[in-house]
Order: C-alpha cells, then structure tokens, then sequence
C-alpha cells in the first residue's frame, strides 16, 4: 500500500467510519481528531480553537489562499497579520502535509484533499448518502433529535461546503475534485469500504 487516501463526506453519511475501517482494512495509520492534537502541539494553539474553526467558516472571499501558503510559517513575511481562523487553516495544512510524506494513512476532511491536491499518490475520496440513511445515523450515533436531524444535517453540510469552498477556491462535493463518489446508503458501510480498498489496490497495479 503506497497510497495517502483522503475522505471527504456528508454529515450522516459514516465517512469518518468508512475511513476507519478502510485504514484498519489497509494496516495504515488513521488521521481525523488526530490531526487537532497535533496540529495544536505544533502550533501553540489550543485544540479547542482547531475543532470551531469549521463551526465558525462563512463563505468570506477576502482571503487569499496564494497570499496565505507563501507566507505561512514566517511571522515576517505576514502569517501574524492573517486572522486567527487562517492562521489555524495554515497550521492544520501544515500537519495534512507532514503525515502524507511520513508514509500512507487516511486522512479524514479538514480540505486534505485540497492540500494534497498536487501530490500523485494521493486517492480523493468523496462519502455521500440518501437522506433518509443520514438522519438515522444522526440519531443514532450523534444523538440527534428526530425533529431536528434533517435541520442538523443541512446546517454541518453548509458549515463544511463554507469552510471548503473558503479556504480553497474550489467547491466541496463537486465530482471532478475527486477520484471516486460512493454512495453510502445505498452500499452499505462495509461494502463501500471494500469498494475503496479494491478501488485502491487496482491503483497499485
């Protein structure tokens, strides 16, 4: 197995297990929360900070991806001018690319898919699901109130496309910036994890 995997999915659709029991599946390491943890440990910056960052994304434009690469890292060249939600995209970009080039893993969200965009042995993964299966998983995995799971589940997709589509220029979801589109609800969880890690060993071939 010589490949990063990055998965990207709707709220409700089991993305974050899928990838889980893909990573358990290839004998590769596994990087969701993880990722916060050490991104926090890098940068100074409390955990707590990186997990409200998509909470708090709106669809802003003045930010500029280009501007805030060249000058990530470098208090000089401006990273201390750049605001705090950039400043904690930088960070966790950063972690992103040190995992990859530390060998294969999954790596869950955070716009991995966007920051690993240029590399070649990188797999972009995209979960999406039936409505009805979401709710389901809201409820049962997160607890949600049936009344209020359809309304939780658009609001966590708008939070993500928002955080996507700001700090990358490019549209969360959108079949052309991935390699493969699985539709949970109608695989099943471990089907489509099967399906991914036969997708990835063709790869290898």
């Amino acid at each position: 197995m010589n490949k990063v995997i990055t998965i990207s999915r709707q709220y409700g659709s089991g993305g974050r297990e899928i990838g889980g029991k893909l990573a358990a599946k290839l004998g590769i390491p596994y990087y969701d929360n993880e990722l916060i943890t050490r991104a926090a440990k890098e940068s100074g910056f409390a955990e707590s900070v990186f997990e409200n960052a998509e909470k708090k994304a709106t669809n802003s434009l003045l930010y500029s991806i280009a501007m805030g690469m060249s000058s990530y890292g470098n208090q000089e060249l401006g990273f201390s001018n750049l605001s705090l939600d950039d400043r904690i995209y930088l960070a966790q970009s950063n972690v992103i690319r040190k995992v990859a080039e530390e060998g294969p893993c999954v790596i869950i969200g955070r716009c991995a898919d966007y920051v690993l965009k240029d590399l070649d042995n990188v797999v972009h993964i995209f979960i999406h699901a039936a409505m009805p299966f979401r709710i389901e998983r809201a409820m049962t995995i997160d607890g949600v109130e049936k009344n209020r799971a359809e309304e939780t589940i658009l609001k966590n997709d708008k939070r993500r496309a928002n955080y996507y589509n700001y700090h990358s220029g490019e549209k969360w979801g959108l079949a052309t910036n991935y390699h493969l589109s699985i539709d949970s609800s109608y695989l099943g969880i471990d089907h489509a994890v099967d399906s991914i890690y036969t997708f990835v060993k063709k790869l290898e071939k």
